[in-house]
């Protein structure tokens, strides 16, 4: 894997950033910032907000007040192939409408570094090749990708950023509908990438994957900033019982902290 640029300033900062939906907010003067060589897990229940401050963050959802910038330069001031050159990004939402192979699909991830309709260069052929291995689908290649599960079609998307070669790469749920291997091996290529230069930020539902994989975490409630700061200052039983309204074991093994959601016993 080639090394990303290290980068003096934050890949990417949001500074009081706010989502109005219908009248109401949805996120609520949100500022974060994620550098290079550290993996930020943005944590939460459902509807906490994390969705919408990544896609807030890349331009895909209007803000209503705030500033995103990425690597410096305002992100509305960006074109879009500027963007899609310094930052990847893999949807929650794994449906393709089309039939195309899987080589095909991660493919799309060169299209920012050629021009309409050249064909792939060896660069180009490489970064897919690449990608696929990391995203363990080269057995896949050939397959439509819409005969695909649920599982295998997350992969292929993620195979898509990583071909793009960002030196941001945001990734919404990435883990859900992963076996526990692919969830492992996807954060450990993560923590790779992180660790040659990149940026990496990730919703993630999984808290036990949070506290082992990510350098930092924010903790989002109702839109707003709950907590923030290294796992085992956030994953506390206080912060999980006040935001996701259950208890939690918290414990070290072997001195990697591990957290076990339990339901709240009875009142």
């Amino acid at each position: 894997m080639p090394a990303a640029p290290i980068l003096e300033t934050p890949a990417l900062e949001t500074l009081a950033l706010e989502v109005r939906r219908r009248g109401r907010v949805i996120i609520d003067g949100i500022s974060i910032s994620i550098s290079a060589g550290e993996v930020v897990g943005i944590i939460g229940p459902n509807g906490a907000g994390k969705s919408t401050w990544i896609k807030s963050a890349l331009g895909l959802v209007p803000a209503a007040a705030g500033t995103a910038r990425l690597m410096g330069s305002d992100m509305a001031a960006l074109p879009v192939t500027s963007r899609a050159r310094r930052a990847a990004y893999v949807p929650q939402d794994r449906e393709i409408a089309w039939a195309l192979t899987v080589r095909a699909v991660v493919a799309l991830g060169r299209l920012p570094y050629r021009p309409p309709f050249a064909a792939a260069s060896a660069a180009d052929k490489d970064a897919i090749e690449r990608a696929m291995v990391d995203a363990d689908i080269v057995e896949l290649a050939d397959r439509p990708v819409n005969e695909l599960s649920g599982g295998e079609r997350a992969r292929v998307l993620i195979a898509r950023a990583l071909a793009q070669d960002a030196p941001l790469l945001l990734a919404d749920e990435p883990t859900s509908g992963l076996d526990p291997a692919h969830q492992i091996a996807l954060l450990k290529l993560f923590r790779k990438r992180a660790d040659a230069g990149g940026a990496i930020g990730l919703s993630i539902h999984e808290l036990h994957l949070a506290a082992r994989w990510c350098d930092r975490l924010i903790l989002l409630d109702h839109g707003r900033i709950a907590a923030q700061g290294p796992p085992r200052d956030v994953l506390t039983p206080a912060n999980i019982r006040a935001v996701y309204a259950c208890d939690a074991i918290v414990t070290d093994v072997d001195g990697d902290l591990v957290v076990i959601p339990t339901a709240r016993p009875p009142t």
